[in-house]
């Protein structure tokens, strides 16, 4: 009999804990700003907010390529909207162009080399970037 109260509450408690680790997920999810596509590539920006960052640094990890913005006012720097974002592949070709809507870029590309250009107060950045099959390659882009 103890066995068997054992069993139950064992699978109790790990029915609680997927269900907690489901709630952690779909909470992170429900801050995410919307998913939106250009072409073949996914992308997603914001991260404007506590919830909203958190979500997007906690997905970051679901994305080849992640993108954060700031720029120095005042002696600190402090994170920045409305980035215009151009991401062109090895051959030059843009395979994304758009505005970036908070401080962190999501993008799901494939694995290759890319230059990225952003423009943040009519002064423009770029980076060179390798995409990796696995894992999430950053760029960081701060204005002085």
């Amino acid at each position: 009999m103890n066995k068997r109260i054992e069993r139950c509450t064992m699978a109790a408690a790990m029915a609680l804990g997927s269900m907690a680790i489901a709630g952690v997920l779909s909470t992170a999810q429900a801050g995410m700003p919307p998913v939106k596509h250009q072409g073949s590539v996914e992308y997603v920006s914001g991260g404007i907010g506590l919830d909203e960052s958190e979500a997007m640094k906690a997905a970051a990890s679901n994305y080849p390529l992640a993108l954060t913005f700031a720029a120095q006012r005042g002696g600190k720097a402090d994170y920045v909207a409305d980035v215009a974002v151009v991401i062109r592949d090895a051959q030059g070709k843009p395979v994304l162009q758009t505005t970036a809507e908070g401080p962190y870029m999501l993008v799901k590309l494939p694995a290759g080399n890319y230059k990225i250009s952003a423009t943040f107060d009519g002064k423009a950045q770029e980076r060179d970037v390798a995409v990796q099959s696995s894992g999430t390659a950053r760029a960081m882009f701060e204005w002085k």
